[in-house]
């Protein structure tokens, strides 16, 4: 059984529990925010800096990928963990050269996330010798070379791993996975395969598009909008806004969520009078509070009682046109869900029927209707089946190419959807690797790479002495961010050489190969000089908007690279000076790269000019645009699924992983999880009450926390020590805690059926008295 066990520059015993708040928002995010910049920025850097975030004139907040509204903008669009990602980037601090000197790795290993992330920027490359027990400084062209020499060394190209985080710009991506290629492999993984794989799976198969169908406006004008598996207050705060208005103008909400988190009932807007003196806007008509898993039965439900309602009155329910001319396997799918066994879906849900009856009625009166979900519904073992199953609810309305209507996957990470449409994807499409051949000259691989579990699967099990392999990440912390904590660093120090470009010191920095480099690289709020000039990168928000982003601020160190600069050097250390790629002209004027960018990429033709446009342009989306389908089928696919019962032993409770509120992925701004009523500390266990009389634990305990998963006759077990139970009004049955705290909890093999993410959402788990 492996085990992981807690560090020791936090004193967890200080934990605070408070009553959960039933809103959020208001005073007190902008009392965190302005507190949160004054604290890493001073004063004028913090004005300076904020009234430019997500201004057409600005640049685009390093945080979520929720998107900007169209014309004018108010002054402050930015939301509290905004606020925080801007202070994290943009802090006084600094980690030298002088640093890495004072501080070994294996002291630096011990450390927690929150401590290395509150160290501050990274100033100077820095490099890792084997048997080293410091980190060095090391030129940039030395670090270059160090590289070439290690991939050169390869038996071939598919033993170098080449990861990316989901803020890298559009154009640094697009650089990145052309020279991956040009180097000879797509094992090109990024944070997608950890998050919405699964969204991308399942929309391609229906619809023929991995991304969502609607708008910002859409969402506006909505009648009815359902919130699943998603917790807008903390992961997407911008989004609230976004309900506040779609509830001003009519819409109904329903929230579909194990827990009962404050940005989906209530929400204060510190822009308006209503939000800062009165109560705010209620969000929730309805709240699903589902057991875990239970999405794949509540939309099948949903779908039979549709089908049920169209029976008794004929004509008034279906959109019989959009069906008959639009979709393919509907006969397959109403016999299918006509069968549908209610005892178990009333075990898989936990919910009543009456209130799944509610909801159906709610969809049959509305005439549009959205369907959002976020990691609560991709991280389960029938993830790409359950969002099957919403787009065959929303395919029985005719929902999808509607105004107001459609699929809303609310993506995380500022860029991740422009990273997967500037070719970063492990399983690229034929057109695209054929529109590269075009336009470079040059012939490109076609035989799928490694997403993220696979990479690591591969390196697993390796010596550091083997010839390969070598792993290297454009931004993010892939041990933090990665699932079975152990297999995931022992993974990593099999590698002869592991590089990382980085702002911030992160965990994935101390779990190191044989040889390790740090990079160090501008954020997104700092300008970039090159030798035309000041420069800017675009990214792609979670509904397909394309826009500029301008960094202001003087950069951190005058040492630092932009990512465009060091793929691009790079390229030319490891393909040679004489490559037939411009990698100097693509450092030189990012215009070059962009006028590539629109011979390659579908819906980017003319990019240059498009993205000087005030609000840039968004990209064809033809299920939207015109009711088009590039699937297999040539319509929208109704598909039948299934049903499955996430059935767990007695004694056991499913657990999930999830963000703090003073949390951004993997980056700990704080140990306070306010709408929670969780203060100074992180390795907490939420409980339900009635689950800890059952099962013998006290609200406060100290408990292990063990996972048990199931391979062929045995159960392997992994061990999480030290968290404290909090009780808390989960879901019967069902238990949370933070990650990458309770990272180590979930097992590498266990994934989602075809987008193979790992499970996150869906562990079980056993609780025992900390020894």
């Amino acid at each position: 059984m492996t085990r992981e066990a807690p560090r020791q520059d936090i004193d967890e015993s200080e934990l605070a529990v408070s009553k959960p708040k039933e809103w959020a928002a208001g005073i007190p995010g902008v009392l965190v925010s302005l507190g949160r910049g004054l604290e890493q920025m001073g004063a004028g850097r913090t004005v300076s800096t904020l009234r430019l975030l997500n201004q057409r004139k600005g640049f685009d907040c390093p945080g979520c990928a929720w998107p900007e509204g169209q014309g004018h903008r108010s002054l402050a669009e930015f939301c509290e963990n905004g606020a925080k990602a801007v202070a994290e980037e943009a802090t006084r601090r600094r980690v030298d050269e002088a640093f890495f000197a004072t501080h070994s790795v294996a002291e630096l290993a011990e450390r927690t996330d929150y401590w290395l992330g509150s160290q501050g920027r990274l100033t100077h490359p820095m490099v890792l010798r084997p048997g080293g027990t410091h980190y060095e400084p090391i030129s940039w062209a030395e670090s270059f070379e160090l590289i070439a020499a290690e991939l050169g060394e390869l038996d071939s190209p598919d033993q170098a791993v080449f990861y990316t985080s989901g803020r890298t710009s559009n154009e640094a991506a697009f650089l990145y996975q052309l020279f991956v290629r040009s180097f000879g492999t797509n094992n090109l993984p990024d944070c997608s395969n950890m998050c919405h794989e699964s969204s991308g799976s399942a929309l391609n198969q229906t619809l023929g598009i991995g991304k969502g169908s609607v708008s910002l406006d859409d969402v506006h004008h909505a009648d009815l909008l359902l919130i699943v598996g998603q917790n807008p207050g903390t992961n997407h705060p911008r989004m609230l806004s976004a309900l506040e208005k779609a509830k001003r103008n009519g819409a109904k909400i329903v929230a579909v969520n194990p827990l009962p988190e404050a940005g989906l009932l209530r929400f204060k807007n510190p822009q308006n009078i209503r939000g800062v003196l009165g109560k705010g806007t209620d969000l929730a008509d309805e709240f699903c509070q589902i057991r875990l898993g239970g999405d794949l039965a509540l939309f099948q439900a949903l779908g039979h009682l549709l089908l049920a309602a169209e029976e008794e009155s004929p004509g008034t329910v279906l959109d019989g046109d959009f069906i008959r001319e639009h979709s393919h396997g509907f006969a397959e799918y109403a016999a299918h869900v006509h069968a549908l066994d209610w005892a178990q879906v009333e075990e898989a849900t936990g919910l009543a029927r009456s209130q799944i009856e509610t909801v159906a009625r709610m969809l049959i009166a509305s005439e549009r209707t959205i369907v959002c979900w976020a990691m609560g519904i991709t991280q389960h073992r029938h993830s790409v089946a359950t969002i099957r199953e919403m787009v065959n609810v929303l395919l029985l309305r005719g929902m999808i190419g509607r105004p107001g209507a459609g699929v809303c996957p609310v993506r995380g990470h500022s860029n991740v959807q422009g990273d997967r449409t500037m070719g970063i994807w492990e399983k690229p499409p034929e057109s695209f690797l054929d529109a590269l051949e075009r336009e470079f000259a040059l012939p490109m691989p076609r035989e799928h790479g490694f997403d993220t579990v696979a990479a690591l699967q591969a390196m697993r099990g390796r010596a550091a002495d083997d010839r390969g392999l070598v792993f290297f990440a454009l931004g993010g912390n892939f041990v933090s961010a990665s699932p079975d904590t152990e297999v995931t660093e022992a993974a990593l120090r099999s590698c002869s050489l592991t590089v990382q470009v980085s702002t911030k010191l992160n965990r994935s920095h101390v779990v190191h190969g044989r040889t390790a480099l740090i990079l160090p690289t501008l954020g997104r709020t700092e300008v970039d000089v090159q030798h035309t000039g000041e420069q800017f990168v675009t990214v792609e928000d979670s509904m397909s908007a394309v826009h500029a982003s301008r960094g202001r601020l003087e950069p951190a160190s005058e040492t630092l690279h932009s990512e465009v600069s060091i793929v691009a050097r790079l390229a030319r250390a490891v393909l040679g000076a004489e490559h037939s790629i411009p990698w100097e002209d693509f450092e030189r004027d990012y215009d070059a790269i962009r006028d590539r960018i629109a011979r390659v990429v579908p819906g980017c033709e003319d990019y240059n000019e498009k993205v000087r446009r005030p609000d840039g342009f968004v990209l064809p989306n033809p299920p939207r645009d015109s009711r088009s389908f590039p699937t297999a089928t040539g319509r929208a696919n109704f598909t039948a699924n299934r049903l499955e019962v996430l059935r767990v032993p007695a004694g056991r409770l499913l657990l999930q992983t999830l963000r703090s509120h003073d949390q951004y992925n993997t980056t700990i701004y704080g140990l306070d999880d306010r709408y929670r009523g969780v203060k100074n500390a992180r390795r907490v266990v939420f409980v339900n009450p009635a689950d800890c009389e059952q099962l013998g634990v006290q609200d406060g305990q100290l408990v292990d926390v063990i996972s048990e998963w199931r391979v062929g006759d045995r159960v392997e077990e992994r061990r999480a020590a030290g968290f404290r139970v909090v009780a808390y009004p989960t879901a019967r049955g069902c238990a949370a805690a933070y990650y990458p705290e309770a990272n180590p909890l979930v097992p590498l093999d266990s994934v989602a059926e075809e987008s193979n993410t790992p499970t996150s959402k869906s562990i079980v788990v056993r609780l025992e008295q900390a020894g």
